[in-house]
């Protein structure tokens, strides 16, 4: 009986769920208007949050797949899982209205998780990692693809680092 040996693939999301989480809670920590405490609790309940809406929408063998699903947006309407995280730690909608932006996009994909503030702001790279075998994105329409479409001026492309 052979045994054939199948090189580790990364299934997990935990770097990039910690990167998005980071972010979130580094916008809600620059007002100064929530407490330690609460960051670390809503930091927590987003962590899990976007873990279990992930968990059946996470394909690192194809980065793009499920990318609009994964993606947390807010356009002058609150995405359901910041709320949902937010209520944790007893923010209301006006008040995460008032702590963040009224236009953002945050991209959590398999080996990149990349944002966007306004709706002609640049795309900003948070995380990046190195997939186990190259993916081609050549032909692929994805959620951040099809953004870029419209735009009429160039996109420049940031590095932005968030510390907790």
């Amino acid at each position: 009986m052979s045994q054939r040996r199948v090189p580790p693939q990364r299934a997990d999301m935990l770097p990039e769920i910690a990167a998005a989480v980071g972010f979130v809670s580094g916008l809600l920590r620059t007002r100064g208007c929530v407490s330690e405490q609460q960051l670390q609790v809503f930091s927590g309940a987003l962590r899990e949050a976007l873990a279990e809406h992930y968990k059946h929408h996470w394909f690192p063998e194809k980065p793009f797949k499920g990318s609009g699903y994964r993606c947390i947006r807010i356009n002058h309407k609150m995405d359901p899982i910041i709320s949902k995280a937010a209520s944790q730690i007893g923010l209301s909608l006006p008040q995460l209205y008032q702590l963040l932006p009224s236009e953002l996009t945050l991209w959590v994909d398999p080996y990149e998780v990349s944002y966007r503030i306004g709706e002609d702001g640049s795309i900003c790279v948070l995380y990046e990692a190195t997939a186990a075998k190259p993916v081609s994105s050549y032909g692929m329409l994805t959620c951040k693809n099809q953004m870029m479409l419209g735009r009429t001026s160039p996109s420049k492309n940031y590095i932005m680092t968030v510390s907790s």
